[in-house]
């Protein structure tokens, strides 16, 4: 059996399964994609990938080589392929962990991404700004207020949903937010 490998860039969304990859201790090649460069829209990723973006993961699945993309999907199938680790098999703990990667993937990544984006543009579109960071200190609201409630996103333990938000989570001070204005996220991100 061959080792994965890991097309990705130093994104948010692309350290992802860097770190799911590396708390595993699983060997695994590193593949750089220059999306600043566009290399994530070259043939060769393309087919990889039809959506052209950050992660793929090319592993063995079902006795064949498989790119696999969307960054959940790359740590739930590590996790179930190297002994569920990081991503209960059943009951609420899975169902929490399942909602909380959901979560990322539906309103963190997107509503995070939108006002770095617009808040990067040279030319400034200010309503398009204060929809996304009202929605992204929501969002930070949020967060805070289930890791007052449990020590991690999923509850007791450290699970796939904390490696698919930590590194969004990290991002306050990038897009121009306090991260003081939420304690709990602040301890978590520690």
């Amino acid at each position: 059996m061959t080792k994965p490998t890991l097309y990705t860039w130093g994104t948010p969304n692309g350290l992802k399964p860097i770190l799911m990859l590396e708390e595993l201790g699983v060997d695994y090649e590193l593949v750089q994609v220059h999306i600043g460069k566009g290399e994530q829209k070259e043939a060769s990723f393309h087919a990889k990938n039809l959506n052209e973006r950050i992660p793929v993961l090319e592993d063995e699945i079902g006795g064949k080589r498989v790119a696999l993309s969307e960054s959940a999907a790359i740590l739930i199938h590590l996790a179930e392929t190297n002994g569920s680790r990081f991503f209960p098999t059943s009951g609420e703990p899975r169902a929490r962990a399942l909602e909380w990667t959901f979560f990322q993937m539906a309103a963190v990544g997107p509503m995070f991404g939108q006002v770095g984006f617009w808040k990067r543009k040279e030319t400034k579109n200010a309503e398009a700004i204060e929809r996304y960071e009202v929605e992204s200190k929501r969002i930070y609201g949020v967060l805070d207020e289930r890791l007052g409630a449990a020590k991690y996103l999923a509850g007791d333990e450290y699970s796939i949903a904390d490696m698919c938000t930590i590194f969004w989570a990290r991002a306050a001070e990038r897009l121009g937010l306090s991260i003081d204005t939420w304690p709990n996220v602040k301890r978590w991100i520690g």
